[in-house]
């Protein structure tokens, strides 16, 4: 076996020229906890160029004579991480009298594409090296994804959805535009659906209830044949939706309608989840971002009365989440995080153990079932040879305690470029 991995590492280094050899870096890890079941002590991981090369243990793995290495034995590394519902673009600046809501669209897109550099970054830091980036505004997602993809700009590889599809909610105005995302009707929705794609998104966002910020109505908005004609709009593309539902109506006719994603519903009935088991619809409950705004109140200006509504929600999300676990839903972890949020993206990991998860099934929604969601599952997800060199290194064994994952990142590697480094003393490349 050893010499058969010379051979094949001999092969692929020996006709590259010394530039390419010089991005060969090999990594060495206390525990490398693959994604695929198999957790491997004293490993080495290989990374040419963005992409993982070889993986095993220290002393299966040649390591080239002209690679950097990079001592990581004090750590564990786990896949990146993916966080399947955030905001980037949602940023505020904190100023003396404002809020994080009032404030939005108000710096402009320009400043608040470059401002939001802070989100992406916080993003990171947390071991998200992937987002699927669930609704923005003037394009701003957009742009992120552009500059991040060209080096421009530090932040997770980033799926974007646009404008969210939602119905008409102001009264009729003479003159005025409608936002990109507005539309009532079938015809509406797949012209709507069209022109997001058109645009560039990688996936439709649709709003199937109300429900946002301090709002935890879900009553529904769109119906089924508006779902299923968003659906079918996704579907023929090539591309996938996400429908927003707070409330159980609109979650059920969204599964119904061939959702991908479910996002946020309470209350789904044992039909719904049967559903969702069996056609593999995968639902992303987003539990923690209601406790994010009970924890940061003081800043959104929630009174008793909005802190109370959103209390009940979370008590219900939780345990519509764990009737979810039993039905054998497959479930992704998904932040929703806005504006301060940033930096707390893995927190929903701990109410998946609460709910009934061990902290191998919780760290799978994060890695193995984010990829499937995003139809990425032959290239993240997993420390295998051929993926995505997306790594992260964390201090202690998350297969005992999730905690590990949300709160002792030490180190994040995306696309075979370092990325955060927070090792003590600082870990650095050395030649052999």
């Amino acid at each position: 076996m050893r010499q058969l991995l010379l051979l094949l590492l001999v092969l692929l280094f020996a006709e590259c020229p010394s530039w390419v050899r010089a991005q060969v870096k090999a990594l060495r890890f206390g525990q490398v906890i693959d994604g695929r079941g198999r957790v491997i002590p004293n490993a080495v991981i290989l990374v040419k160029a963005d992409r993982i090369v070889a993986v095993g243990p220290e002393k299966d793995v040649v390591i080239p004579a002209t690679a950097e290495i990079l001592d990581l034995r004090a750590y564990t590394a786990i896949p990146g991480l993916i966080d399947a519902h955030t905001h980037l673009t949602f940023y505020w600046d904190k100023a003396p009298g404002t809020t994080p809501w009032q404030q939005l669209g108000m710096l402009g897109p320009a400043v608040t594409v470059f401002l939001a550099q802070e989100n992406a970054r916080k993003t990171l830091e947390t071991g998200v090296t992937t987002v699927r980036d669930l609704g923005s505004s003037d394009n701003m997602d957009l742009a992120m994804r552009a500059l991040i993809n060209r080096g421009a700009m530090h932040g997770p590889r980033m799926l974007v959805a646009g404008n969210g599809l939602h119905i008409s909610s102001s009264p009729y105005k003479a003159g005025a535009v409608p936002d990109p995302g507005q539309c009532d009707g079938v015809a509406e929705v797949q012209r709507v659906a069209r022109q997001q794609l058109a645009a560039g998104a990688d996936w439709i966002k649709m709003y199937g209830s109300t429900g946002s910020d301090q709002d935890v109505t879900g009553f529904q908005t769109f119906g089924y044949e508006e779902m299923k004609a968003a659906a079918d709009v996704a579907h023929r593309a090539g591309k996938r939706i996400a429908i927003h539902s707070y409330g159980p109506d609109g979650a059920r006719d969204a599964v119904r309608a061939g959702t991908n994603t479910v996002e946020h519903a309470i209350d789904l009935d044992d039909a719904t989840l049967a559903a969702m088991a069996r056609q593999g619809t995968i639902y992303v409950p987003t539990v923690e971002h209601n406790r994010y705004y009970i924890a940061h109140r003081a800043e959104y200006g929630y009174d008793s009365t909005v802190v109370a509504g959103l209390n009940q929600y979370v008590a219900k999300n939780f345990e519509t989440l764990k009737r979810a676990v039993k039905a054998r839903v497959k479930i992704a972890m998904g932040s929703d995080a806005v504006f301060t949020g940033f930096g707390e993206n893995t927190r929903e990991l701990a109410w998946f153990v609460k709910a009934g998860m061990s902290p191998a099934q919780a760290l799978r929604t994060a890695t193995g079932t984010g990829a499937e969601m995003l139809g990425m599952e032959g290239s993240l997800g997993a420390l295998v040879p051929g993926y995505y060199a997306d790594i992260v290194a964390v201090e202690g064994d998350p297969l005992k305690d999730i905690n590990v994952v949300i709160d002792h990142v030490k180190w994040v590697m995306k696309a075979g470029q370092v990325e955060v480094n927070h090792t003590t003393p600082a870990v650095s490349a050395t030649q052999r």
